[in-house]
């Protein structure tokens, strides 16, 4: 039982897992037990082998392309990377990845994508290589938070308006900005998006959530998602090998070997701020405490919306539906990618990056 419970907590890029929290409460009592300058020790990862596991990632680009931090506001700065491309006069594609994730993770696309127009990749605040600030513990100020450093770095770039694609928790974000911010996005492309529908009342489900888990959830519902991570301490590494297989082999054509596992160990055991944030956002069973639903339908029309599911995932995959309801007298385009689960980039990425390439094409 113990395994299989723990098995769906490392499933940590996957908002929606129903049992990330008992691990997160070890986690918490392990920290009331041990001295803070103690745990670091205990996993065997740095800010040094963060930047080695990605640069080991994206050993395979060939195209020419750029790093930097990126300064924004509160002495914070978010990593990013540019492709610029033959093609610099065009409308940028911009990059944000979902919860757990990074920069790296985009490696099977990076190079397709910028073949017509300027690529930006950032790791989102608090994740990845970017700064691990101290986020509210308010939901709609968290948000603002992600929002308003995705603007200051936009505007430090001084890209006048971009094509926004984000997945997962990047979509929730990416809509959210297009919000605030409608005249800097040309078209908003929506990735196996997190956070849109409102969560169901327990009568509407199919499946009844059992009282047992309904009572974990709100015991350990405080603490952080993953916590089981970093309490494995040396054994983090191969665990994520373990319990997470299918990541090695979304990208076997490029790696053979443990590359995509270290990767996303060295990006989910570091300070765990992005991690907080995305808990303070949350209600129990991974829902949104501010579901984008409510408010899409208030993007201006002009905005065109691209919704890219997985034919085989497991998200919800009605909302594109929704989102297209709510917006008749606006485009909104929905499209399936075959045999693709919630990982739609990496698991076909041949047909994710021709659809993304169509749709960038009429922007301009």
């Amino acid at each position: 039982f113990g395994f299989r419970v723990a098995h769906r907590l490392l499933m940590f890029l996957d908002a929606h897992s129903l049992f990330y929290c008992l691990l997160s409460f070890l986690d918490k009592t392990i920290r009331s037990w041990w001295i803070s300058s103690w745990l670091p020790s205990w996993c065997p990862s740095s800010l040094y082998q963060l930047k080695d596991a990605e640069e080991r990632m994206l050993q395979p680009i060939k195209s020419n392309f750029s790093k930097e931090f990126v300064p924004i506001a509160d002495d914070n700065a978010l990593w990013t990377l540019i492709f610029r491309g033959s093609a610099e006069g065009r409308t940028p594609l911009v990059l944000l990845h979902g919860f757990g994730g990074g920069v790296g993770l985009w490696v099977l696309n990076l190079e397709p994508l910028s073949q017509q127009r300027p690529v930006y990749a950032l790791d989102l605040l608090g994740f990845g290589q970017s700064s691990r600030p101290h986020f509210s513990s308010d939901a709609r100020e968290v948000e603002l938070q992600f929002v308003e450093s995705i603007e200051q770095w936009r505007a430090r770039l001084g890209l006048e308006a971009m094509i926004l694609l984000g997945h997962n928790l990047g979509g929730y974000l990416a809509a959210a900005y297009s919000l605030k911010y409608p005249s800097r996005v040309k078209h908003l492309i929506l990735v196996e998006p997190w956070g849109f529908p409102e969560r169901p009342d327990p009568g509407d489900q199919d499946r009844p959530i059992p009282v047992w888990i309904k009572a974990l959830g709100a015991i350990l519902s405080p603490f952080n998602p993953l916590a089981g991570l970093r309490l494995a301490g040396p054994l983090g590494p191969t665990l994520v090998q373990t319990l997470r297989p299918d990541f090695k082999k979304k990208f076997s054509t490029i790696f053979p070997d443990n590359t995509v596992s270290d990767y996303i160990y060295h990006l989910n055991v570091q300070s765990p701020s992005g991690e907080t944030a995305f808990k303070n956002m949350t209600i129990p069973y991974g829902w949104a405490k501010r579901p984008m639903l409510q408010r899409i339908g208030l993007l201006h029309r002009d905005i065109p919306i691209a919704v890219i599911y997985g034919s085989r995932s497991s998200i919800d995959g009605q909302s594109g539906n929704a989102i297209r309801e709510m917006r008749q007298d606006s485009h909104v385009e929905i499209t399936a990618i075959r045999g693709a689960g919630h990982y739609v980039y990496a698991d076909q990425p041949e047909d994710f990056n021709q659809k993304v390439l169509q749709v960038c094409e009429t922007v301009e």
